[in-house]
């Protein structure tokens, strides 16, 4: 969003939307995006046109932190991604992930030494 049009929010929405200024974050008339709306308007109905089962918006992200991980992509970067604080938060929430990257990590070492 142009800094014009933040100046011009209330200092309410601006306390309550402080990234406010990330387009990923506004409507198409440059307003902040209401999760209500989002979920209710838009996710649902995607969920229904595509005869999918109903899931919470949040867990998107806990699927894309799985596939992630599941494919083998490195938890640091997860973490990253997900903006989690430090790297314990994100391996105590995906640790069901992992136990498979316990071969692999055996695979590799055998593989070194072979």
């Amino acid at each position: 969003m142009r800094p014009a049009v933040i100046g011009r929010l209330s200092p309410r929405t601006r306390q309550k939307w402080p990234n406010v200024s990330a387009a990923n974050r506004t409507a198409a008339v440059g307003t902040p995006i209401d999760p209500d709306n989002l979920i209710k308007r838009s996710f649902v109905s995607l969920l229904e046109r595509g005869e999918l089962p109903r899931i919470r918006f949040h867990d998107l992200r806990h699927t894309f932190a799985t596939i992630l991980l599941g494919q083998g992509t490195h938890p640091k970067i997860v973490q990253e991604m997900l903006g989690h604080a430090n790297i314990s938060q994100t391996m105590d929430t995906y640790s069901h992930v992992l136990p498979n990257m316990q071969g692999q990590a055996v695979s590799a070492m055998e593989s070194a030494l072979s």
